[in-house]
């Protein structure tokens, strides 16, 4: 099957999850609502906004870069999409209790426990892809062992393990992993690059 309508679906649900995610941030009001420091309460909603923006650009890119890796999908890759998009779609809810309970434990738990399962999301989509292309396909030699998604999932499990002790260690886990990624990820370009006919 082609792939234009899997990559059309999940621009348009990573776009909602966004737009979800904004109007989250609630706008002062009320006699005092036009200080600037109304806006001070609003910090640790705010703070979980920008990184849960920060991750879900970080998918989106990813995610474009491996669609540009392929040429066709199946029934599988389907639903390991759909999969990935699940997860994806509660970041918003966690996003907002995280940040509207100050980073308390079970929220930044919670937080930690999506982000695990988005990532393991992801890692079952690019099996799907590689399986359907091939050992020797680009997208495989260009994921190779992924230590980099492997390393992430492992910090992200370590944080929700700290959580229980101390919160604000583990939010600082997850900026570290988003700092990881920050910088998208150019194994796939470079390879599509490199397979890329010379010009005349």
């Amino acid at each position: 099957m082609d792939k234009g309508r899997l990559e059309a679906f999940s621009d348009g649900v990573i776009a909602i999850i966004i737009t979800i995610m904004v109007l989250e941030l609630k706008i002062p009001n009320g006699h005092h609502g036009v200080d600037i420091k109304s806006l001070l309460p609003l910090y640790p909603t705010f703070i979980s906004y920008v990184l849960s923006f920060v991750y879900i650009g970080i998918y989106w890119n990813n995610h474009h870069h491996t669609m540009q890796a392929v040429k066709s999908v199946n029934g599988t890759i389907l639903w390991a999409n759909m999969h990935l998009l699940f997860w994806l779609s509660l970041i918003p809810f966690v996003t907002g209790w995280m940040g509207e309970n100050d980073f308390a434990r079970w929220p930044v738990t919670c937080y930690g426990i999506v982000l695990i399962m988005c990532g393991c999301a992801y890692t079952i989509l690019t099996f799907a892809l590689i399986r359907h292309h091939g050992r020797d396909s680009l997208l495989a030699k260009a994921i190779g062992s992924d230590q980099k998604g492997k390393i992430s999932i492992l910090i992200y499990v370590v944080a929700v393990g700290i959580s229980w002790f101390n919160s604000t260690i583990s939010f600082g886990l997850y900026i570290v992993v988003a700092c990881m990624w920050f910088i998208p990820d150019k194994r796939i370009e470079r390879k599509l690059v490199s397979e890329e006919p010379p010009c005349n």
